[in-house]
């Protein structure tokens, strides 16, 4: 297997930190998207939707959406559980999955890709162009306080994002809040059940892959 990557973007963390629960080492390619390359003919002929992280398997067949490749690493290498047990468990931290996915990082992109100069006409990842949105910006720093206010009040009642183990939701969690860092979006120091959680996540061997 390879994992085409790139260390400085928040979507193929995500999977490095996965990779790293499960105690993998994936060879890596880089691309470099700061210049531009997932955009090039190479790339592309490997992942037409011009995105990273893509999961390249020893049969040559290629993963390119991040819970996809974390459903193949987590049926084949079970231990330890990221994605659940048992069919009840396993539906649990996808619904968390998803919501973190969307109300926490899909906001961060959205403030993120619409504000930042260098990604003028680069609204959305891909091989197409969009223009800025300067309102979506704003609408996306609003989407991620409610999405923190949220997630603190979950915490209060448990240990991670799911219940009381860590999961891919935790992984997507804490790549969210990071990625809103980037724009000086963070939680207010009010909500201190998210920000002991923050402190426990961040601090695992993980966190820093």
């Amino acid at each position: 297997m390879k994992l085409y990557d790139c260390t400085t973007a928040p979507s193929p963390r995500r999977v490095r930190i996965f990779l790293a629960e499960k105690g993998l080492a994936v060879p890596t390619v880089q691309i470099d998207l700061r210049h531009g390359e997932q955009l090039g003919g190479a790339f592309r002929a490997i992942n037409a939707d011009a995105t990273v992280p893509v999961l390249e398997l020893d049969s040559g067949t290629r993963i390119t959406d991040i819970v996809g490749i974390c459903r193949y690493l987590e049926e084949t290498h079970p231990a330890p559980p990221l994605m659940g047990v048992g069919a009840e468990d396993k539906a649990v931290i996808e619904s968390c999955e998803r919501w973190c996915e969307r109300e926490g990082f899909y906001a961060a992109m959205e403030a993120f890709r619409n504000a930042t100069p260098g990604l003028k006409d680069r609204a959305l990842p891909g091989p197409e162009n969009y223009p800025q949105i300067p309102a979506l910006a704003e609408r996306g720093r609003t989407r991620l306080q409610h999405f923190f206010a949220r997630l603190d009040a979950q915490l209060r009642a448990r240990e991670f994002i799911a219940g009381p183990r860590y999961t891919i939701a935790d992984i997507t969690a804490l790549v969210s809040l990071d990625f809103a860092a980037w724009m000086k979006v963070k939680p207010p120091p009010s909500l201190d059940a998210l920000a002991r959680w923050y402190e426990r996540v961040s601090a695992r061997a993980s966190a820093k892959a």
